[in-house]
């Protein structure tokens, strides 16, 4: 199993959608992750599952990491600039609302 793949069981914990941009919540077996999907273009933050380890930026779920950040809002700055998009812009799902340290 790949990171990027939900576990058995898991189903899509968050989504939502605006200003044309759906972002997607969900739990693997080792991470916590949110994707971001604007017209054919993606971006995804991820998390260990305990939640406290820097935020991987990465270009797709299972893409390799980019950057990381301690902050969710530096790392919500990246996915939106790998998206095209101001931050502001990015939806996030209630239950990806506490990622970051």
């Amino acid at each position: 199993m790949t990171d990027g793949e939900a576990t058995d069981g898991d189903a899509t914990d968050g989504e939502v959608t605006a200003e044309g941009i759906t972002a997607r919540y969900y739990e693997t077996e080792s991470e916590r992750v949110l994707t971001f999907e604007k017209g054919g273009s993606t971006a995804a933050v991820a998390q260990n599952r305990e939640g406290y380890a820097m935020l991987k930026v990465r270009p797709t779920a299972d893409g390799d990491e980019l950057e990381r950040y301690y902050g969710f809002d530096m790392a919500l700055d990246h996915a939106a600039e790998l998206l095209g998009v101001p931050p502001h812009d990015l939806p996030i799902p209630e239950d990806a609302a506490d990622m970051g340290m």
